[in-house]
Protein backbone atom coordinates (compact mmCIF):
# COMPACT_ATOMS: atom_id res chain seq x y z
CA UNK A 1 0.00 0.00 0.00
CA UNK A 2 0.75 3.52 -0.86
CA UNK A 3 -0.75 6.54 0.08
CA UNK A 4 -1.43 9.36 2.80
CA UNK A 5 -3.37 12.30 3.86
CA UNK A 6 -3.16 14.58 0.38
CA UNK A 7 -0.43 14.97 -1.01
CA UNK A 8 2.23 13.73 0.68
CA UNK A 9 2.90 9.85 1.17
CA UNK A 10 2.86 7.92 4.88
CA UNK A 11 2.75 4.89 3.13
CA UNK A 12 5.48 3.69 0.72
CA UNK A 13 5.23 -0.11 -0.42
CA UNK A 14 3.62 -1.29 2.85
CA UNK A 15 2.60 -4.75 2.76
CA UNK A 16 0.25 -6.04 5.56
CA UNK A 17 -1.14 -9.70 5.94
CA UNK A 18 -3.37 -11.41 8.63
CA UNK A 19 -3.91 -15.40 8.37
CA UNK A 20 -7.29 -16.87 9.43
CA UNK A 21 -7.47 -16.97 13.20
CA UNK A 22 -4.39 -15.87 13.81
CA UNK A 23 -2.54 -12.38 15.07
CA UNK A 24 -0.64 -9.68 13.60
CA UNK A 25 0.96 -7.17 15.48
CA UNK A 26 2.47 -3.80 13.95
CA UNK A 27 5.23 -2.04 15.93
CA UNK A 28 7.52 0.37 15.18
CA UNK A 29 9.00 4.13 16.48
CA UNK A 30 6.41 7.10 16.87
CA UNK A 31 5.61 8.65 13.31
CA UNK A 32 6.18 4.87 11.62
CA UNK A 33 2.92 5.47 10.50
CA UNK A 34 1.75 2.27 12.30
CA UNK A 35 -2.39 3.67 12.55
CA UNK A 36 -2.04 5.20 9.40
CA UNK A 37 -1.74 1.65 7.76
CA UNK A 38 -4.46 0.05 9.87
CA UNK A 39 -6.91 3.03 8.36
CA UNK A 40 -5.86 1.98 4.92
CA UNK A 41 -6.50 -1.51 5.14
CA UNK A 42 -10.25 0.00 7.00
CA UNK A 43 -10.50 2.20 3.93
CA UNK A 44 -9.93 5.64 5.94
CA UNK A 45 -7.59 7.35 3.46
CA UNK A 46 -6.84 7.05 -0.09
CA UNK A 47 -4.28 4.50 -1.49
CA UNK A 48 -2.66 5.69 -4.66
CA UNK A 49 -0.94 2.04 -5.05
CA UNK A 50 -1.52 -1.28 -3.90
CA UNK A 51 -4.88 -3.04 -2.85
CA UNK A 52 -6.74 -4.69 -0.06
CA UNK A 53 -8.22 -8.08 -0.27
CA UNK A 54 -10.71 -10.14 2.60
CA UNK A 55 -11.26 -13.51 2.14
CA UNK A 56 -9.76 -13.38 -1.39
CA UNK A 57 -11.77 -10.36 -2.48
CA UNK A 58 -10.57 -6.60 -3.96
CA UNK A 59 -12.35 -4.41 -1.60
CA UNK A 60 -9.75 -1.67 -2.28
CA UNK A 61 -12.95 0.79 -3.90
CA UNK A 62 -15.13 -0.07 -0.89
CA UNK A 63 -15.73 2.59 2.01
CA UNK A 64 -15.64 1.44 5.78
CA UNK A 65 -18.82 0.56 6.03
CA UNK A 66 -18.76 -1.29 3.28
CA UNK A 67 -15.79 -3.23 4.55
CA UNK A 68 -17.79 -3.36 8.13
CA UNK A 69 -20.36 -4.94 6.31
CA UNK A 70 -17.57 -8.27 3.97
CA UNK A 71 -16.27 -8.80 7.75
CA UNK A 72 -13.80 -5.90 9.29
CA UNK A 73 -13.86 -4.84 12.45
CA UNK A 74 -12.09 -1.85 13.40
CA UNK A 75 -11.36 -0.26 17.03
CA UNK A 76 -9.99 2.77 17.11
CA UNK A 77 -7.28 4.36 19.61
CA UNK A 78 -9.56 6.96 21.24
CA UNK A 79 -13.04 7.44 21.26
CA UNK A 80 -14.42 4.17 21.01
CA UNK A 81 -17.29 4.04 22.85
CA UNK A 82 -20.67 5.89 23.44
CA UNK A 83 -20.46 7.06 27.23
CA UNK A 84 -23.73 8.43 27.58
CA UNK A 85 -25.12 5.22 26.51
CA UNK A 86 -25.21 1.89 28.71
CA UNK A 87 -22.82 -1.08 28.10
CA UNK A 88 -25.70 -2.76 26.45
CA UNK A 89 -26.56 -0.25 24.09
CA UNK A 90 -23.12 0.24 23.20
CA UNK A 91 -22.82 -3.45 22.41
CA UNK A 92 -26.52 -2.99 20.25
CA UNK A 93 -24.86 -0.51 18.34
CA UNK A 94 -22.13 -2.81 17.20
CA UNK A 95 -24.94 -5.24 15.41
CA UNK A 96 -26.90 -2.20 13.65
CA UNK A 97 -25.95 -3.56 10.46
CA UNK A 98 -27.01 -7.13 11.18
CA UNK A 99 -30.61 -7.94 9.96
CA UNK A 100 -30.78 -11.36 12.39
CA UNK A 101 -30.81 -12.44 16.18
CA UNK A 102 -27.71 -11.00 17.48
CA UNK A 103 -28.22 -11.94 21.28
CA UNK A 104 -26.16 -15.11 20.99
CA UNK A 105 -22.99 -13.14 19.65
CA UNK A 106 -24.06 -10.60 23.14
CA UNK A 107 -23.58 -13.66 25.31
CA UNK A 108 -20.21 -14.83 23.69
CA UNK A 109 -19.16 -10.69 24.37
CA UNK A 110 -20.18 -11.26 28.06
CA UNK A 111 -18.58 -14.75 28.49
CA UNK A 112 -15.33 -12.98 27.21
CA UNK A 113 -15.60 -9.98 29.37
CA UNK A 114 -17.93 -11.51 32.19
CA UNK A 115 -17.42 -7.74 33.81
CA UNK A 116 -19.44 -6.29 31.48
CA UNK A 117 -22.55 -8.57 32.10
CA UNK A 118 -22.25 -7.39 35.58
CA UNK A 119 -22.12 -3.60 34.38
CA UNK A 120 -24.39 -4.05 31.26
CA UNK A 121 -27.10 -1.29 32.19
CA UNK A 122 -24.44 0.87 33.65
CA UNK A 123 -23.00 3.99 30.99
CA UNK A 124 -19.76 3.51 29.41
CA UNK A 125 -18.23 6.53 30.41
CA UNK A 126 -18.28 6.00 34.19
CA UNK A 127 -16.09 2.57 33.34
CA UNK A 128 -13.16 2.19 33.55
CA UNK A 129 -10.09 2.50 30.68
CA UNK A 130 -9.64 -1.00 30.12
CA UNK A 131 -13.42 -1.54 31.11
CA UNK A 132 -14.34 0.88 28.33
CA UNK A 133 -11.92 -0.96 25.81
CA UNK A 134 -13.39 -4.35 26.60
CA UNK A 135 -16.65 -2.32 25.55
CA UNK A 136 -15.24 -1.05 22.60
CA UNK A 137 -14.01 -4.77 21.72
CA UNK A 138 -16.67 -6.20 22.04
CA UNK A 139 -19.08 -3.77 20.00
CA UNK A 140 -16.85 -4.92 17.19
CA UNK A 141 -17.17 -8.18 17.88
CA UNK A 142 -21.06 -7.79 16.93
CA UNK A 143 -20.60 -7.04 13.91
CA UNK A 144 -19.43 -11.17 13.63
CA UNK A 145 -15.80 -9.81 11.80
CA UNK A 146 -13.25 -11.94 9.83
CA UNK A 147 -10.49 -9.40 10.62
CA UNK A 148 -11.10 -7.21 13.81
CA UNK A 149 -8.13 -4.92 13.89
CA UNK A 150 -7.16 -2.81 17.16
CA UNK A 151 -5.40 0.36 17.16
CA UNK A 152 -3.36 0.38 20.64
CA UNK A 153 -5.94 -1.31 22.83
CA UNK A 154 -3.96 -1.36 26.12
CA UNK A 155 -2.99 2.76 25.77
CA UNK A 156 -3.62 4.08 29.45
CA UNK A 157 -4.36 0.94 30.82
CA UNK A 158 -2.42 -0.86 33.75
CA UNK A 159 -0.02 -3.45 32.85
CA UNK A 160 -1.91 -6.04 35.06
CA UNK A 161 -5.38 -4.64 32.37
CA UNK A 162 -2.82 -4.78 29.61
CA UNK A 163 -2.06 -8.74 30.23
CA UNK A 164 -6.16 -9.28 30.58
CA UNK A 165 -6.84 -7.93 27.48
CA UNK A 166 -4.10 -9.56 25.50
CA UNK A 167 -5.31 -12.98 26.79
CA UNK A 168 -8.56 -11.96 25.73
CA UNK A 169 -7.13 -11.27 22.23
CA UNK A 170 -5.82 -14.82 21.86
CA UNK A 171 -9.59 -16.27 22.99
CA UNK A 172 -10.95 -13.73 19.98
CA UNK A 173 -8.22 -15.17 17.92
CA UNK A 174 -9.22 -18.89 18.71
CA UNK A 175 -12.52 -18.64 17.79
CA UNK A 176 -11.03 -18.16 14.18
CA UNK A 177 -11.58 -14.57 13.97
CA UNK A 178 -8.13 -12.52 12.48
CA UNK A 179 -6.60 -10.07 14.50
CA UNK A 180 -4.20 -7.26 13.20
CA UNK A 181 -3.13 -5.01 16.20
CA UNK A 182 -1.26 -1.64 16.43
CA UNK A 183 0.87 -1.35 19.64
CA UNK A 184 3.54 0.90 21.37
CA UNK A 185 3.87 -2.01 24.17
CA UNK A 186 5.82 -3.74 21.21
CA UNK A 187 7.91 -6.71 23.31
CA UNK A 188 4.55 -7.68 24.93
CA UNK A 189 2.62 -7.90 21.70
CA UNK A 190 5.37 -9.47 19.81
CA UNK A 191 4.98 -12.34 22.53
CA UNK A 192 1.45 -13.26 21.26
CA UNK A 193 1.70 -12.56 17.64
CA UNK A 194 2.22 -14.98 15.20
CA UNK A 195 3.37 -12.69 12.53
CA UNK A 196 5.09 -9.33 13.45
CA UNK A 197 5.90 -6.05 11.30
CA UNK A 198 8.21 -3.53 12.17
CA UNK A 199 7.10 -0.12 10.21
CA UNK A 200 10.08 2.76 9.78
CA UNK A 201 8.60 5.59 8.07
CA UNK A 202 5.87 4.09 5.99
CA UNK A 203 7.71 1.11 4.91
CA UNK A 204 8.52 -2.86 6.48
CA UNK A 205 12.02 -2.75 7.66
CA UNK A 206 11.28 -6.04 9.40
CA UNK A 207 9.02 -9.23 8.87
CA UNK A 208 8.39 -12.12 10.37
CA UNK A 209 6.85 -14.42 13.33
CA UNK A 210 6.65 -12.89 16.88
CA UNK A 211 9.17 -14.82 18.43
CA UNK A 212 11.71 -14.31 15.42
CA UNK A 213 11.32 -10.64 15.50
CA UNK A 214 11.56 -10.74 19.48
CA UNK A 215 14.89 -12.59 19.08
CA UNK A 216 16.60 -10.98 16.35
CA UNK A 217 19.16 -8.81 18.11
CA UNK A 218 18.72 -5.66 15.74
CA UNK A 219 15.14 -5.49 15.92
CA UNK A 220 15.94 -5.55 20.41
CA UNK A 221 18.41 -2.89 20.18
CA UNK A 222 16.38 -0.43 17.85
CA UNK A 223 13.21 -1.20 18.89
CA UNK A 224 12.42 -3.09 21.99
CA UNK A 225 15.03 -1.17 24.77
CA UNK A 226 18.02 -4.65 24.14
Amino acid sequence: MTGGYGAADILHDCTLRVEKGQIAVIVGPNGAGKSTAMKAVFGMLKLRGGHVTLDGEDITALSPQDRVAKGMGFVPQVANVFPSMSVEENLEMGAFLRRDDFRTTMEQVFDLFPILRDKRRQAAGELSGGQRQQVAVGRALMTQPKLLMLDEPTAGVSPIVMDELFDRIIEVARTGISILMVEQNARQALEIADQGYVLVQGANRYTDTGAALLADPDVRRTFLGG
